[in-house]
C-alpha cells in the first residue's frame, strides 16, 4: 500500500515543518524588525532591548537539552505539538506588555515554547529523508525562517502604520495557534513507527514491525562528553551564534537611528536578509551533501566575516549596506541546520536530538552575550562600530575551530 502512494508522507511532514520555522523565526529574528518601535513607546534603552531577548535565550538554552532528550525518548509529534501551544500564548501576550519585567517573563515563555521548534523540528525531518539526502530536505525547510524574517520586513511598516507594533505579536500567536491542531493531527514521528523506509532510501526496505517491538539503543552519553569534535563543533556554534545575532538583532536600529534612514527603508533590510537567506538554504545546503559540512562551514564563517568588515567600512552607504546584508544573509540562512546536520554526520542516530539540544547552549550563550555586549557598547558611546568588529573576530574564531574537526 506504501509504495502506491503518489505522496511520500516524508513531504507532508516536510511541509508541516516549514509552516512551524516560519512561525518560530518570524517570531525570533522579528524581534529585531519590532526592537526599534516597541523600545521607542516603551522608553527602554538598546541594553533593555536585548535583556528581553536573552530572557528567550536563557529559556531556550536551558530547556532545549531536554527537549531534545525528550524528542529522541517519546518521539517529535507531542513535544511539537506541546510546545508550540506554549509558544502561541506566550507570542499573543507580548502584544499587552507595558513594563520591562514582563516583557521579560513573557519572552521568556516564547523561549520555552521555542524549545520544541528547532532541535525536535530538524531532527524530524533528518529521520524521514536518507543520509543523502538531508541537506537537499534541510535546504527546503530552512527556507521557512528566512521567509518569515522577510515578510516581518515588509509587513511590519504596513502593522504600524494602520495598527501598533503590538499587533504583530497577536497575528503571530493566532498563526501559531492553528498550527498548533496541524501537528497533532498530521505529524509523525519516525518512518519505522509507520512501516515505510526514509525518502530516497536505497537500502534494502525496512521490516514494517521493527517500529512496534524494538526498543532504541541506549548510547551513553559519556561517549558524547569525551568526544573532541562535540566540543569544537559547540565552540563554534558559539562563535558564529554571537557574530550573526550581534548584526542581526540590531541592524534595523542601526540603520535607523544611526544611519538616518526611515522606518521603511531600515524594515527593508529584514526582508533582503530573509530573502538571500532562502537563496542560500536552497544553494548551499544541498550543496554541502557533496562538499560536506566541514568544509562547508569553514567557508561560510569565513565570508560572513568579510562581510561584516566590510560593512564597517561601507560607513553610512545605505546601497552598499543592502548589498553586505545580503551576502551575509546567503551565508547565514544555511548556518543553523548545517551545524544541526552535523550532528547526524558525526554522531549515532539514536542520540542525534540530544546532541542538537546539547549544542543549543553553546548557540544561546553566544547570541546572549553578544546582546548585552551589544546593547551597552551602543549605549555607552552612541555608536555600533566596535560591536560589530567583535562581531567580525568571532566569525573568524568560528571558521578556525572548525578547521580542527577530524573526518568522522
Amino acid at each position: 500500500m506504501e509504495a502506491k502512494r503518489k505522496l511520500h508522507w516524508a513531504w507532508v511532514i516536510l511541509g508541516i515543518c516549514f509552516v512551524n520555522l516560519f512561525v518560530n523565526y518570524s517570531v525570533r529574528l522579528g524581534y529585531g524588525v519590532v526592537l526599534p518601535e516597541m523600545i521607542r513607546t516603551l522608553g527602554f534603552g538598546r541594553t533593555a532591548g536585548g535583556s528581553i531577548y536573552n530572557s528567550y535565550l536563557l529559556t531556550y538554552i536551558t530547556i532545549t537539552p531536554l527537549t531534545g532528550y525528550l524528542t529522541d525518548r517519546f518521539g517529535a509529534r507531542p513535544i511539537i505539538t506541546i510546545c508550540l501551544l506554549i509558544f502561541g500564548f506566550a507570542v499573543f501576550l507580548m502584544g499587552t506588555v507595558h513594563a520591562l519585567w514582563s516583557a521579560c517573563f513573557i519572552y521568556g515563555a516564547v523561549g520555552l515554547g521555542a524549545t520544541g521548534l528547532w532541535a525536535p523540528v530538524i531532527t524530524l525531518v533528518q529521520r524521514w529523508f536518507a543520509f543523502h539526502r538531508r541537506g537537499f530536505a534541510l535546504g527546503i525547510l530552512s527556507t521557512g525562517y528566512g521567509l518569515g524574517f522577510a515578510t516581518m520586513g515588509a509587513v511590519f511598516p504596513w502593522i504600524v502604520t494602520n495598527f501598533n507594533w503590538r499587533y504583530a505579536w497577536f497575528f503571530l500567536g493566532g498563526l501559531a495557534f492553528v498550527m498548533v491542531a496541524v501537528n497533532g493531527i498530521f505529524l509523525r514521528s519516525d518512518p519505522i513507527h509507520s512501516g515505510v523506509k526514509p525518502w530516497g532510501e536505497v537500502r534494502e526496505p525496512i521490516d514494517h514491525n521493527r517500529g512496534d517491538n524494538a526498543s532504541p539503543k541506549r548510547i551513553p552519553m559519556s561517549r558524547l562528553i569525551k568526544d573532541s569534535r562535540f566540543w569544537l563543533i559547540g565552540f563554534s556554534y558559539f562563535a558564529i551564534a554571537y557574530s550573526l545575532y550581534g548584526m542581526t538583532t540590531f541592524m534595523v536600529d542601526y540603520a535607523q537611528y544611526q544611519l538616518n534612514l526611515s522606518l521603511e527603508k531600515a524594515s527593508f533590510l529584514a526582508t533582503i536578509h530573509g530573502i538571500c537567506q532562502i537563496i542560500g538554504v536552497l544553494t548551499i545546503l544541498p550543496l554541502s551533501d557533496y562538499l560536506g559540512r566541514k568544509r562547508t562551514i569553514i567557508v561560510s564563517n569565513a565570508i560572513i566575516a568579510v562581510c561584516l568588515a566590510s560593512i564597517l567600512l561601507v560607513g553610512e552607504s545605505w546601497v552598499m549596506l543592502y548589498l553586505f546584508i545580503g551576502c551575509m544573509a546567503v551565508f547565514y540562512g544555511p548556518t543553523w541546520p548545517i551545524y544541526g546536520a552535523c550532528a547526524g554526520d558525526y554522531f549515532p542516530p539514536e542520540i542525534m536530538a540530544t546532541v542538537i539540544g546539547a549544542w543549543t547552549p553553546f548557540y544561546g550563550l553566544g547570541a546572549i552575550l553578544t546582546h548585552w555586549v551589544t546593547g551597552m557598547l551602543r549605549d555607552a558611546t552612541g555608536v555600533y562600530h566596535q560591536a560589530f568588529f567583535i562581531n567580525m573576530l568571532m566569525a573568524a574564531v568560528g571558521m578556525v575551530l572548525m578547521c580542527f574537526v577530524r573526518k568522522n
